[in-house]
């Protein structure tokens, strides 16, 4: 049965969307090896900001994504300077890091409903518990503003981060810092700084996809605890510490999720989609025990060497 053409854009969306969250995930965990069960919280702060600067300011949502990502990159950075950082600096393990990340989606998720109450019961916003902005986009020839400004701010993201990566003295000290970091303070690279503006980037990517997310999806107080999964099954499959990889897993993950639960919808029922959270927990459990390095993992020279043999 052949799906509606409204199925591929949603879910190409949705890939757009989750390859800028993997993207900061991956940022991050490349740096500090930190699992951060809280990174979707940014993405739900930049949606509230979104939300109460048009609410309280008429400010459309496109027009107040530089200060949302600034704002978010900034939360970033004090979750992982105030929080994180000196338990790291305390012999931590990452185990007790990971705990404490998913400790402090707690309290954003008591945090949001409380801004919730407060938009509702004080100034009486109806629709503050679960708000969505779609009727603030615009469209182009047919194709809605949200998929036109994802696609250019996920190619602006990639091609800034390769900039940033390869023809910058940060992205040298970054490299190092990753590979050996005591090496590298002992040849003056100040590593403690380039995790915090590792943070401070991928913050900045999920306040940004936060942005844009509320033209698509319904947000609420428990927004990001709906695909976490998904943004952690993303940056596995590309590998975890591949910031390319990051991109290509988001969209792997973004559209099947979409494509495959409407395909058997289609055939099954309705029932189906209730369960695509499925499809991310699914391709991540086959990734980590055949493929567990991800995609970065597959060498295509070494295959076609070995259709020649």
């Amino acid at each position: 049965m052949a799906l509606a053409p409204g199925i591929f854009t949603n879910a190409l969306l949705y890939g757009v969307l989750l390859s800028m969250m993997a993207t900061g995930l991956t940022l991050t965990y490349l740096t500090t090896k930190i699992p951060n069960f809280a990174h979707g919280n940014f993405v739900t702060l930049g949606a509230y900001l979104g939300y109460i600067l048009f609410k309280f300011y008429n400010v459309n949502p496109y027009y107040s994504i530089p200060l949302t990502a600034v704002v978010c990159g900034a939360v970033a950075v004090f979750v992982y300077r105030v929080v994180l950082r000196p338990l790291a600096n305390r012999g931590a393990p990452t185990i007790a890091l990971m705990i404490v990340t998913l400790a402090i989606n707690l309290l954003f998720i008591g945090f949001f409903g409380i801004i919730g109450d407060v938009l509702t019961n004080v100034y009486r916003f109806g629709d503050a518990d679960f708000f969505l902005l779609s009727r603030l986009d615009f469209s182009m020839s047919g194709i809605s503003g949200v998929m036109i400004v994802s696609l250019v701010c996920l190619i602006g993201t990639v091609v800034s981060i390769y900039l940033l990566l390869s023809k910058t003295n940060f992205g040298l000290a970054m490299t190092a810092s990753v590979e050996k970091p005591s090496l590298a303070e002992t040849i003056g690279i100040k590593v403690d700084r380039v995790y915090t503006i590792s943070w401070l980037i991928g913050g900045a990517l999920a306040g940004l996809a936060g942005s844009l997310i509320v033209f698509y999806l319904p947000v609420g107080p428990n927004f990001a605890n709906s695909f976490i999964i998904s943004i952690f099954a993303a940056s596995i499959l590309g590998g975890l510490t591949s910031i390319y990889g990051a991109v290509v897993g988001g969209m792997v993950i973004g559209t099947s999720q979409i494509v495959v639960t409407s395909y058997l919808g289609s055939i099954l029922g309705p029932w189906v989609l209730s369960y695509q959270a499925a499809v991310p927990i699914l391709i991540m459990v086959g990734v980590l025990l055949f493929l567990p390095a991800g995609i970065t993992s597959i060498s295509l020279s070494k295959g076609v060497a070995k259709r020649k043999t």
